[in-house]
């Protein structure tokens, strides 16, 4: 077997082994059809079997209630930045976005070729070093949606607290940090999450979707940008990612034997605990890129106190088999992706390579 390294790629990310195991034994033949699942039709039984599982898994993980559907879907979350205001934001309508980094940045100029968009906060200013307080948001009264991104991959922010819109529906990319803790999903109308970061590999969306806000698109939607389609289709309208559906059930059963979402996020909890009590306890030798109350657990980002030594760093961090950490071009610096298939000897191992390098150095 080759050996393995520590991935803390931001996405493609680090997969559970027993997870790539499982499909590596199942490859050539899958429940016994004497196909790999990248041969299998859609159409048949044993897909469709598959992909009943994979939505109860979902449902049953994140406490998914009925009167909300779980699409499959191609595109990226940066399909879903289009098609959350086509389906959603109705003629004279607002909608609220909330600017917390690029990914956000790139939802509300999507969205602003649909209709009409209120940058209801922004710490662009800040270079995006923290998530906006709750008394910064200027939400619109009767907005169609309020669209936030969970976590920011690049920045090294997450929200820690959801904000409070009434009733008016929350609208959410998740994609870094679904499935890495509990939260309760009704006060969404939509959480889209492009699969590479906690769910599985590049390739598909998972999309929920509250089902009375679907079939809202105008008539001269395009057929595959209407939410009705994929809804009434069941993901089946085309040909959908089948192997990367097929991995998002295999990640969703390694969940489960972790024990579920909240072993998990406190597995999480520890693991950028100990990264960030690393950078903070360093005298400066380390620093972190964000404000600590919006910290994110899946990213964890930092500059060396002296720039100089950052290309030593990073030479000697891959020597250790520590590998990803390359900060965004945007950031600089380094960015430790922790995601739920990170170990903790992963964080251990990096942790104590930035001691050695800190007293080295110092």
């Amino acid at each position: 077997m080759t050996t393995r390294v520590y991935n803390f790629n931001p996405g493609p990310a680090a997969l559970p082994l027993s997870a790539i195991e499982k499909a590596r034994d199942e490859l050539l033949s899958f429940r016994g059809t004497g196909m790999s699942i990248m041969e299998v039709s859609h159409r048949s039984a044993e897909f469709g079997a598959l992909l009943k599982e994979t939505d109860a898994g979902l449902r049953g993980l994140l406490a998914i209630p009925d009167d909300y559907a779980i699409l499959y879907l191609g595109g990226g979350a940066s399909l879903q930045f289009s098609m959350a205001p086509i389906n959603l934001l109705g003629p004279g309508q607002t909608a609220d976005y909330v600017e917390t980094g690029e990914w956000s940045s790139k939802a509300i100029k999507e969205a602003r070729k649909v209709g009409r968009v209120n940058v209801a906060a922004s710490t662009k200013e800040e270079k995006f070093r923290r998530i906006p307080r709750p008394e910064e948001l200027k939400l619109t009264p009767g907005a169609a949606y309020v669209h936030i991104t969970s976590n920011n991959t690049i920045f090294g922010t997450q929200w820690q607290r959801f904000p409070d819109a009434g009733s008016v529906p929350l609208v959410a990319d998740m994609s870094s940090d679904i499935l890495s803790r509990p939260f309760d999903v009704k006060p969404f109308g939509l959480i889209y999450a492009g699969a590479q970061k906690n769910l599985g590999p590049a390739g598909v969306t998972v999309v929920i979707v509250r089902r009375d806000l679907v079939g809202k698109a105008p008539e001269n939607t395009p057929t595959m940008l209407n939410y009705k389609t994929h809804l009434d289709g069941n993901s089946l309208f085309n040909t959908p990612p089948c192997f990367a559906i097929y991995m998002i059930k295999l990640v969703l059963d390694w969940v489960q034997e972790q024990g579920g979402l909240a072993a998990v996020a406190a597995r999480n909890e520890k693991k950028a605990r100990l990264l960030y009590d690393a950078i903070d306890n360093s005298n400066g030798f380390y620093r972190g890129t964000c404000d600590k109350d919006s910290r994110s657990r899946m990213n964890v980002t930092f500059v060396l106190g002296r720039e100089e030594l950052s290309e030593a760093f990073a030479k000697e961090s891959s020597a250790a088999s520590l590998k990803g950490l390359k900060g965004h071009r945007s950031v600089g610096g380094f960015r430790a992706s922790i995601y739920n298939a990170v170990g903790m000897d992963a964080v251990e191992a990096l942790v104590a390579m930035m001691e050695k390098f800190r007293k080295r150095n110092s």
